[in-house]
């Protein structure tokens, strides 16, 4: 089966950037939508950003303008680059590849998560 693994997360200061890696074992592609979820300490796990292969690209308002997804077809890799970072986004990431239309529910394939932790 298709795996995915994150990796990237860490400790930073508020106002600086990381960016994460979603590796998979195969194409990663071969599902309609391969994105990224948050869970922040005491809230459920919710969307951040999902793309297609073709192109289009979907965020969570409250990371637009500072988070960018992007991939590597070459190397089966999906990033998120996050910038301007604050405490709200303090989180532990997952990497998502699904076939689903829906933003919603836990639908297809997860990593185990990378944390990011955002301090002031």
């Amino acid at each position: 089966q298709v795996q995915v693994v994150e990796s990237g997360g860490g400790l930073v200061q508020a106002g600086e950037s990381l960016r994460l890696s979603c590796a998979a074992s195969g194409s990663i592609f071969s599902f309609n939508y391969v994105g990224w979820y948050r869970q922040r300490p005491g809230k459920r796990r919710e969307f951040v950003a999902r793309m297609t292969e073709g192109g289009k690209r979907w965020y969570q308002d409250s990371v637009k303008g500072r988070f960018t997804i992007s991939s590597d077809s070459m190397k089966n890799t999906v990033y998120l680059q996050m910038n301007s970072l604050t405490t709200e986004d303090t989180a532990t990431y997952y990497c998502n590849a699904r076939n689903a239309h829906s933003t919603f529910g836990d639908s297809g394939v997860w990593g185990q998560g990378t944390r990011v932790t955002v301090s002031s």
